[in-house]
């Protein structure tokens, strides 16, 4: 079985900085694209950032030139640094991982269990 641990969220003042970590564990054979998303209340979940096994990225229109996303292979773990907070980053973060199932030959869609990020004075 595969788990995501999310770490890093919690209240910061607009302007500041939060760097979120999430950790793959479990019967890992290969990673392809890992990324981060997030829902505010009352919205739908929606797409932050992802970073490839090679190390290709995307972002957000509304993140870009504030959010990087890098990420450890060895470690099997993704990392979010948020600079330059906002009130509207307000959002429930999410992890998400395609890792490849020997069992049913296909990559498999994984989800962290969340982390508060609250952007406020």
């Amino acid at each position: 079985q595969v788990q995501l641990v999310e770490s890093g969220g919690g209240l910061v003042q607009p302007g500041g900085s939060l760097r979120l970590s999430c950790a793959a564990s479990g019967s890992i054979f290969s990673i392809h694209v890992m990324g981060w998303y997030r829902q505010a209340p009352g919205k739908e979940r929606e797409l932050v950032a992802t970073i490839t096994s090679g190390g290709s990225t995307d972002y957000a229109d509304s993140v870009k030139g504030r959010f990087t996303i890098s990420r450890d292979n060895a470690k099997n773990t993704v990392y979010l640094q948020m600079n330059s907070l906002k009130p509207e980053d307000t959002a429930v973060y999410y992890c998400n991982a395609e890792i490849w199932s020997l069992y049913r030959s296909s990559w498999i869609s994984y989800w962290g269990q969340g982390t508060q990020v609250t952007v406020s004075s």
